[in-house]
Parts: C-alpha cells; structure tokens; sequence
C-alpha cells in the first residue's frame, strides 16, 4: 500500500461525529471554558445538518474548498446576521486546522473562503462604580486573618489590576508568570508586564503604579503558601480549593468563576471582557495614541476604535482612585495592628 493509499485508507476509516469528539477533548486539553466548547459544538452543529441534508452521510474524506462553498452558500440562506455566518465558518475553519494537525489533510479547505465581515456590537464596559465596588470588596478580603482568604482576594486583586489596568485577555492571564512582571528600581517609573501573544512577538504593557506594593505584598504570602504546600510554580495566579493550593496557573474557567463570585456577592455586573472594555475608554481618556492602544490590546493596525470613541463621553475611567482606595485600606489595616 502507498503512503498516499494509505492515507485515504485512514480518512474512510473514520466519521465526523468522531473526529469532532476528538476535536473538543483537545479544546479541553487546552483549557478551553465550557461556554467555549459550548458554541463550538452549537457553530458544527449546523455543519452536521447541512451535510445531512446534502451529503451522504457525515464522511468528510473528499471534502475539498468547493463542498466548503457550497455550505457558505447554505449559511447565506439560513441565516440574516453576518455575525452568525461568520461564526460558523471560523469554528468550521479551527475544526479543520485540528484535522491538518492531525495530518488527516493536507491543507484547510475552508482558509480559502472569505468570512463575513464582523460588524462589533456597541461596547459594554464594566461601570465605573462597579469597579469600584469589586476593588473596595477585594482590599476588605485581602485584610481577612483567614490565610488563604486573604491570598485568594490578592490574587484576584491581580487579576482586576493585569485586565483594567493593562487590558489583558483570559487567555494571557492562564499563561503569565512572575517572570513577566517587571518592577522598576526608579520611583518615577511604571511597572509593566510582558505579554506573549500566540502569533506575534512578546510586547510590554505598562501598569498602574498602585501595581507595585499590591503585587510585593501578593508574592510575599504566594511564597509563604508555596512554601507550606510544598509547591513550586512561577505562574503568577494560582488555583485553590477551600482549604489550600492546588497548583500553579488558572483556567479560563476559573478565572470566569472568580468573576461569577464577584457578580453573586456584590450584586455586580462585571465580568473580564467588560473590565477589559473599561479599560480601553480608561486609555482613551489619558489620551493615549490609537496604535498603542492596538498594540497592546495584541489588535492588528487596521482595527478600528471608532465605536469607542464614539463612547467615549458616556464612559469616563481613570485609575488614580485604585490607589487612593488602597491608601484608606492600607491605614486600616494599620489601625488594627
């Protein structure tokens, strides 16, 4: 048998309810959230009805760029949205990078179509008053004399910091580690981070100067439970149950639980896109350049920020009060002592 005879020996051998159950067992290898691989199943959902109502069967061993047109005029007669095609066929597009990577096909036959154009929503930053909220709460826990109470609130201190303050993704907190962030010797200078995105080379962004002693004071009781669990890491977020450290790093999902919690206890509407959102008008309103922004938003030059500033009188944010609230908190933490 040839390598070629081979080959198409392998892709009749297999269907795509299998290769798709394959697909969303890596997407959980990977960390992927459950609201992830939810639309995911949902988007190839509809891929799996139209080849049951066009194809024989679901075997995609000839599938080549003229059955993906075809089911991208499907789409165009099913659904109105734009953003609901393009959807579809970016999930389409991911389940067949798997497949390459698989070597079950040489290139992705649904990279040469075009996706609809993404018309963006109007932007839903998380309230100025409720950042607030979320930041008084967290200070308030982060003086708790229930150990890993008061570590747990540091962390997620960090977290707010690293997205409101720096505009990070979920997906850059999973992988960051102390290593990536910089503390300068000299006062007048701005903490940063290093932020390493998949296709493009590690850029800095810089941080609120509040940062600074929030994150010396983080590491010092980070090291002090590593210590006592027997743990050693250098992510900078951790994951916990109810009575210690598990291990270094935190998925997508619980980085979302945190903002659940926070929801549930406050009575809140935030969340990490929200917060990175609100981070953005924050930028605009300290009049930073548009390719900053983008830049360290990890968006490409072309992307436009028009919605925001289109915003941008309805949303004013700053970060000068992270650090007076943190100063009140500091002294009554003090008073106690």
């Amino acid at each position: 048998m040839t390598k070629t005879d081979k080959k198409q020996s392998q892709l009749n051998s297999f269907d795509l309810l299998e290769l798709e159950t394959q697909f969303f067992a890596n997407l959980r290898s990977l960390g992927r959230s459950q609201n992830t691989l939810k639309n995911y199943k949902t988007d190839l959902e509809c891929f799996n009805q139209y080849l049951k109502k066009n194809q024989d069967g679901l075997k995609i061993d000839h599938f080549k760029t003229g059955h993906i047109e075809e089911y991208g005029n499907y789409l165009q007669t099913r659904y109105s949205s734009d953003n609901s095609r393009r959807r579809r066929v970016q999930a389409l597009r991911i389940f067949f990078d798997f497949l390459v990577e698989k070597k079950l096909f040489e290139s992705n036959p649904v990279r040469k179509i075009p996706t609809s154009p993404k018309f963006l929503d109007i932007p839903r930053p998380a309230s100025f008053s409720h950042i607030k909220t979320a930041w008084e709460h967290l200070l308030e826990e982060s003086q708790s004399k229930n150990t890993l109470t008061s570590l747990t609130a540091k962390r997620n201190l960090m977290m707010l910091l690293l997205i409101y303050g720096a505009g990070l993704k979920i997906s850059d907190l999973t992988i960051i580690t102390t290593k990536d962030i910089h503390i300068p010797d000299n006062d007048d200078a701005e903490p940063r981070v290093l932020v390493h995105p998949r296709k493009r080379d590690p850029y800095t962004v810089t941080l609120p100067k509040v940062f600074i002693p929030i994150y010396k004071d983080y590491i010092e009781d980070l090291n002090d439970a590593k210590k006592l669990s027997h743990l050693t890491f250098d992510k900078l977020l951790f994951n916990a149950n109810a009575y210690r450290i598990i291990n270094g790093g935190l998925s997508p999902r619980g980085i979302e639980m945190t903002f659940e919690d926070l929801r549930s206890k406050l009575m809140i509407e935030i969340t990490a896109k929200s917060l990175r959102q609100s981070c953005i008008f924050k930028w605009l309103k300290q009049n930073k350049k548009d390719s900053i922004i983008k830049e360290w938003l990890g968006l490409s030059p072309s992307y436009n920020l028009k919605l925001y500033k289109d915003h941008l009188k309805q949303h004013v944010f700053d970060d000068g009060f992270l650090y007076e609230i943190y100063k009140y908190y500091k002294k009554k933490d003090f008073s106690k002592a």
